[in-house]
């Protein structure tokens, strides 16, 4: 197995064997995604559904395998594509370190340990994390050299992790779980857009289409404002008192609004000058904005 994991004649090192590891799992990735299932838990527990330590290191834990699992075999299925970009040509599939059996291996076992791990936590939570495999590797990756319609069918796996917390905080999906997918679902498409609009050129030399026209263009910018503005309604459902035990106080709402603003405004800045520097600050600020949104969503909580 260890020989497995390199083409070279040097034996393979532990440290090689662990930076493989994060590569082919998208370690950073994997653990942004973790912390939006911690906040959905943090947001969902309550009196009749007690905080719970072990419950939330199995939810980390299951999260990062589920995360881990689609990446594995995202990069097995596109292993010749990785290698054409200059962003993904190191990977270890792509580059030969690590042989696609192997990852495949690698991609179940963490799928099959995953899904139990966040059985035990309860069903649904095993029902929603095996979902968002299985559209993210079977639907999603194949349709990302197809269609620009596979950014959408990407967002929903993509959306389910901040959801998944509040499941697993209380067993049931209700109108609180579902905001909570929809904020994350409107992010995507600001946040994925703008990548796609910087890497423009590295993901047409393996003919992926990830923006909505197509093209750098007018009609794609217009796009994003567009979901940059559902996205801040998306955030604001809770401050209602629509959304049952998902509350957000007035002045957490501003803070949410100005956020949105702040995501608003440099989509709108991508508009004006269609470069890819913008694209890139665009992209930061979303990651940003997902952040601080989840922080402000639970400190809210704690100071009603």
């Amino acid at each position: 197995m260890l020989s497995a994991l390199s083409t070279t004649s040097n034996p393979t090192s532990f440290k090689s064997i662990y930076f493989d590891f994060k590569a082919i799992t998208k370690a950073g990735l994997a653990i942004s995604v973790v912390f939006s299932s911690i906040a959905g838990y943090v947001l969902g527990f309550d009196d009749t559904h007690p905080f719970s330590w072990f419950v939330l290191l199995k939810l980390a834990i299951g999260g990062y395998c589920m995360v881990g699992a689609s990446n594995a075999y995202n990069q097995v299925i596109e292993k010749d594509l990785d290698a054409l970009m200059d962003r993904t040509k190191n990977r270890p599939v792509a580059s030969g370190r690590m042989s696609p059996r192997l990852a495949l291996v690698v991609a179940s076992l963490l799928t099959i340990f995953g899904i139990a791990l966040l059985y035990t936590i309860n069903s649904k939570s095993a029902m929603f994390g095996a979902i968002s495999i299985f559209l993210y590797t079977s639907i999603y990756t194949p349709l990302k050299t197809l269609t620009p319609l596979s950014v959408f069918v990407g967002a929903f796996p993509g959306a389910i992790p901040f959801m998944l917390g509040w499941v697993a905080a209380t067993g049931e999906f209700g109108i609180e779980a579902g905001t909570l997918f929809l904020i994350q679902f409107f992010w995507q498409f600001p946040h994925f857009w703008a990548i796609g609009w910087f890497l423009y050129e590295d993901y047409e030399k393996a003919g992926f289409f990830m923006l909505p026209t197509g093209k750098k263009d007018k009609g794609t910018s217009l796009q994003i404002i567009l979901y940059s503005v559902w996205l801040i309604i998306a955030s604001l459902l809770p401050a209602l008192g629509r959304t049952r035990h998902l509350f957000l106080s007035p002045i957490a709402a501003v803070l949410v609004l100005l956020l949105g603003l702040w995501v608003l405004f440099y989509s709108v800045r991508l508009y004006q000058i269609k470069t890819a520097k913008a694209a890139r600050t665009l992209m930061l600020v979303s990651v940003s904005y997902i952040t601080l949104l989840q922080l402000v969503y639970i400190v809210d909580k704690f100071l009603r």
